[in-house]
């Protein structure tokens, strides 16, 4: 756990931020080399970057306050809800966001809406497979109680809360499971069948990996589970994995009207 990355000159740079970052870099960067085939300048791509930036951070904040409200936020006035550099982004509610964005963004410059969607897809797990390197680094989104060889365990008294004893390195399996469908998804990106194909594909594999991985998680509160049973993500994972198999449904009619 090394939640400073480096000080200098008496500024603080936390590891969090640092993987988002770079996460969002290397995004853009490889969605900027997709769009030559889909006859997009990668030129768009990197305007494009800020307005999901902004959208992501936005989305991801907003559900993370919201989410953890009562625990984190009650009270405690607004400084606290603008400490992203210490970690607390949603990653579904960053999702939101940066969709919206990027639906505006396609509007107003008159871009083929799935066409675009296809270019970015398989960024989205690349960037969060660096963000989830970044969680693991912030000791946050921390795993249940584990007795495995590759158990880890967060230093006494750290400042996310995360238990001292060994438990499951959630953050590194998603990074891994992420970095795997990024994998994935660029090779499909080569072969797709229709506009948006890429796209709806990778909602319903995050949201079969990220209820896969939730089952391994030992942060969220009792009081969070829906049932008792479904944490936060499994909840939201399920109007996700909806929408990635209705635009399958959807998306090859609308191909062939166009034709």
């Amino acid at each position: 756990m090394h939640p400073i990355a480096f000080e200098f000159s008496g500024l603080t740079i936390h590891s969090y931020g640092v993987m988002v970052a770079l996460g969002f870099l290397a995004g853009i960067w490889t969605a900027s080399r997709r769009c030559l085939r889909e006859n997009i300048s990668p030129e768009r791509i990197l305007d494009l970057g800020p307005w999901l930036i902004v959208g992501a951070i936005l989305g991801a904040r907003t559900l993370y306050v919201t989410t953890f409200w009562r625990e984190q936020f009650a009270g405690r006035g607004i400084l606290p809800m603008l400490a992203v550099w210490r970690g607390g982004l949603v990653f579904y509610g960053g999702l939101i966001g940066a969709c919206l964005a990027c639906l505006l963004y396609a509007h107003l410059r008159k871009l083929p809406l799935w066409k675009l969607a296809d270019i970015l897809a398989p960024s989205i797990p690349l960037g969060q497979a660096f963000g989830r390197i970044g969680c693991f680094l912030n000791g946050c989104c921390y795993g249940r109680a584990c007795s495995m060889p590759w158990a880890v365990r967060f230093p006494a008294n750290n400042l996310n809360g995360a238990p001292s004893t060994p438990v499951h390195p959630t953050e590194i399996y998603s990074a891994l499971l992420n970095f795997g469908l990024y994998l994935a998804l660029a090779r499909l990106f080569r072969r797709k069948r229709f506009d948006g194909q890429v796209f709806a594909v990778y909602l319903v594999s995050y949201a079969l990996l990220r209820s896969f991985v939730e089952f391994f998680r030992g942060d969220y509160p009792a009081n969070q589970y829906l049932f008792g049973v479904l944490s936060p993500g499994q909840v939201v994972s399920i109007p996700t994995l909806a929408a990635g198999l209705i635009l399958l449904g959807l998306l090859p009619r609308l191909a062939r009207k166009m034709v």
